[in-house]
């Protein structure tokens, strides 16, 4: 599935099944409470916390929710992710095309 894809269905979806879309600042909000439960998952899967008894842990469940709350915003406030993507990709390959090389604390020898 494309981005563009991804943002049709998304649109689609919300006409179809969710009546409208949340305002802006109900979705960054959303997006505030997917974040945490990633961090969440990834603090206990990954770091030093321990899974309480019964807690959920389908990480790509969550990330999942947060696309999903990204392409509502991307939606509702005119941006094609297809082209944001793209000049993101240009930039962060212009700007940064020597600085990882360079990083030791990235060297793996």
């Amino acid at each position: 599935m494309t981005l563009k894809e991804a943002q049709d269905r998304v649109d689609k979806w919300i006409k179809e099944y969710g009546v409208r879309y949340f305002d802006e600042m109900t979705n960054m909000a959303i997006l505030t409470e997917e974040v945490g439960e990633v961090a969440r998952i990834m603090a206990r899967k990954y770091g030093e916390q321990s899974f309480k008894d019964g807690e959920k842990s389908e990480l790509g469940d969550e990330i999942a929710d947060v696309l999903w709350v990204l392409i509502c915003i991307a939606n509702q406030t005119g941006i094609d992710l297809t082209e944001a993507f793209e000049k993101n990709l240009d930039k962060k390959s212009n700007r940064d095309k020597t600085r990882h090389r360079n990083n030791p604390k990235l060297n793996i020898n």
